[in-house]
């Protein structure tokens, strides 16, 4: 049994931000519709990688139903209401204005529902300025300013998954479930309004009160760290990547004696304090960068974890896949199996089961005969 079974979730859903919502509804055992365009969902297109299925499609739409419908047409929104007048969670990610101009406005909606949640995602906000700017993850990421303080020296970066996206998801479905807590209590349903922006921005706290308070920006530093020496990824003589952290002078001096086996280099000029290798970094890494040279990726981490120097490998995906730490599923497709990697919370250490990924409209002629 899930946590959410009995719950009906109708998702008015594309691409990414809501679908990571509903799918975390999904795998807790709530009954999710999802309302597709006769051509489906956007992201089935983005690429055909999982057996001629996209990716992010078979990552983010397991355990749903999918209803093929028109809210533009009399009938299909005559029937979207008779789903959400029984349904606990209405979610939709429209252009903002869109769905209370179909007559799916949150408000009218919780009116004729008094227990119903709505979630209304947008780019920026259902108000404001950029209340109608198109909000895609990278502008998101550019705007927010993480795009600025992410990347190497020579420029601004792009962190390599859509992270504004899966952030608004996340923000979602914690306010869904709180949602679902309060209701607990007063019996009344709420409506809870996620930007891709806002949920971002939040994650910008930090680097937003250092600027504020100090009138400076974190550097761009790649695999190093701005306050921290050494700290950084350092190339191994079989071409591996071996990324460091030093946290603090016991460390550091660990560091030396067991693993530069040269236990006196905290003693000497420019070594001494973190302060001090800060100051001449360039020099310091250059310094680690030689003995990490004379090694093998296999030989550097033995070291490394003898004397309880902190470190992780600088993986590619093939290293990723084979990671030990790494829990995959397996999940159902039209096109069959596939294996996915695993939610990340594991529940009385059994294994999830995730729901089918549908086709586009699978469940249109049921659920039309069910809501008749």
């Amino acid at each position: 049994m899930g946590a959410l079974d009995g719950l009906l979730v109708v998702a008015l859903e594309q691409a990414v931000a809501a679908p990571y919502c509903s799918s975390r509804l999904a795998d807790a055992g709530a009954r999710v519709i999802k309302i597709e365009r006769a051509e489906g969902d956007f992201a089935r297109g983005y690429d055909t990688s999982v057996g001629g299925l996209a990716s992010y499609f078979v990552w983010l739409n397991r355990g749903k139903q999918s209803l093929v419908a028109d809210i533009k047409k009399p009938d299909d929104a005559a029937l979207l209401h008779k789903l959400i007048d029984q349904a606990d969670v209405f979610i939709q990610n429209l252009a903002p204005g869109a769905a209370a101009r179909a007559g799916f406005g949150a408000a009218e909606l919780r009116a004729r529902n008094p227990k119903l949640i709505t979630v209304d995602i947008s780019g920026y906000g259902e108000a404001g300025d950029y209340a109608d700017m198109k909000a895609y993850d990278l502008l998101v990421q550019a705007e927010s300013g993480l795009a600025q303080i992410t990347g190497h020296p020579a420029g601004p970066g792009r962190v390599g998954v859509s992270v504004c996206d899966i952030a608004c998801g996340m923000n979602a479905h914690a306010g869904v479930l709180e949602a679902l807590i309060q209701r607990g209590i007063t019996g009344k349903g709420a409506g809870l309004e996620v930007s891709l922006f806002g949920a971002l921005a939040d994650w910008m706290n930090v680097p937003l009160l250092y600027w504020e308070g100090t009138g400076k920006a974190p550097e761009r530093v790649g695999l190093a760290h701005p306050s921290i020496c050494p700290y950084g990824a350092f190339a191994t003589s079989d071409g591996a990547l071996v990324l460091i952290s030093i946290q603090n002078e016991r460390e550091f001096a660990n560091f030396c004696a067991g693993f530069m086996a040269e236990p006196d280099l905290p003693k000497q000029p420019g070594y001494e304090s973190n302060v001090a290798r800060c100051a001449q970094r360039a020099v310091v890494d250059a310094h680690v960068a030689r003995r990490f040279a004379q090694m093998t990726r296999d030989e550097a981490t033995a070291c490394l974890r003898r004397t309880g120097t902190a470190y992780g490998l600088v993986n590619d995906l093939p290293g990723l896949a084979r990671h030990p730490a790494l829990r995959r599923v397996s999940l159902q497709t039209e096109m069959g199996s596939a294996s996915i990697i695993a939610p990340a919370v594991i529940r009385d250490g059994a294994a999830p089961h995730l729901g089918r990924v549908p086709s586009i409209g699978e469940h249109s002629e049921a659920i039309r005969r069910e809501f008749s």
